[in-house]
């Protein structure tokens, strides 16, 4: 089984990525739950979502507190919540920002996680690019496709479309296919210096 936590804030669309993530995982034949976990929460609280893949059934409902892989839609939380908690050393981290791992005070990532599992991709700005809007969600998935390959993107493409229609899916679907490429460059740079 493949747990994937999604940390964020209330708006960002925190939720209803894990839910894209599960429908896109349903349609390729696997299994997919996803949940939330969040109380009485406004816009901008904190916001944890929860998304399980795996090809037989899922039976465990309780929140996923040991993930595969950690998406921080809001470089906010960084140092306000453990973001990392329960994440093994072969887990994946995908952080939306601009800024490399490094520039965000968070030196010892690069000791805890293999280099080729950690990510950062501008959703926000993609978000904004391509949709109009700041809802990294959909940009973030794309990323998520090409950083953990649990996912093709392709199948997010129908899970995007599927949700939104028309134009917003496919302004969203341009979103998470220029994330995918933008974490696909950067994973091929780091294969590259560690070859040479």
């Amino acid at each position: 089984m493949f747990q994937v936590r999604i940390h964020g804030r209330g708006g960002q669309g925190v939720v209803t990525a894990a839910e894209l993530l599960a429908v896109a995982a349903f349609n390729e034949g696997r299994h997919a739950q996803a949940f939330p976990s969040f109380g009485s929460e406004r816009t901008g609280a904190p916001v944890v979502s929860y998304c399980r893949i795996d090809d037989r059934e899922i039976r465990t409902r309780e929140p996923v507190m040991a993930p595969d892989a950690v998406i921080v839609q809001d470089v906010t939380l960084i140092h306000q919540v453990d973001l990392f908690g329960g994440l093994g050393p072969d887990g994946y981290v995908l952080i939306n920002t601009s800024r490399r791992i490094a520039e965000l005070g968070l030196d010892d990532l690069d000791e805890r996680f293999r280099p080729e599992r950690l990510a950062t991709c501008p959703a926000t700005e993609l978000a904004i690019e391509h949709v109009g809007r700041a809802v990294p969600n959909a940009a973030l998935l794309g990323a998520f496709a090409a950083l953990a390959d649990q996912v093709p993107l392709e199948a997010i493409g129908v899970a995007l479309r599927d949700r939104f229609g028309g134009v917003v899916g496919e302004q969203n679907f341009a979103a998470a296919t220029a994330a995918f490429e933008h974490v696909t460059r950067g994973r091929e740079a780091i294969t590259r210096a560690a070859t040479t």
